[in-house]
């Protein structure tokens, strides 16, 4: 299974912007699905967004005009921009990718659609 490798958490105040990144990737991410998912203690891994291989992107309810995912081709890395932090966006981050050349199934954010996960980066939202 492709390991992946996430960065950019850390600890920020509410109202405040972080920065994830995700890479770089051994394949190229244009042909990837690509998303985070999120999880906190006791809760089930929740997705927040998608990024298909067409560009095509999903989002949330929880998370619709406040971040931002997108892939740089030129560093093959995939980024999650959280803007207008909240203490309910506190929660470990995933990367996660599905198969090569493999569409989005949709703009459903599911975590059994992914084959490759990451380790996890920490983010924490003080009100």
């Amino acid at each position: 299974q492709a390991q992946l490798r996430e960065f950019g958490g850390g600890s920020v105040q509410a109202g405040g912007s972080l920065r994830l990144s995700c890479g770089p990737q051994r394949r190229s991410v244009s042909r990837l699905c690509m998303a985070w998912f999120r999880q906190t203690t006791g809760k089930e891994r929740e997705g927040v967004a998608s990024s298909d291989i067409d560009g095509a992107t999903s989002f949330s309810d929880a998370v619709k005009g406040r971040f931002i995912i997108f892939k740089d081709s030129e560093t093959n890395t995939m980024s999650l921009q959280m803007n207008n932090l909240n203490a309910e966006d506190t929660a470990m981050y995933y990367c996660a990718a599905g198969p090569l050349d493999s569409p989005c199934r949709g703009r459903r954010l599911y975590a059994g659609d992914y084959t490759a996960w990451g380790q996890g980066t920490q983010v924490t939202v003080s009100s």
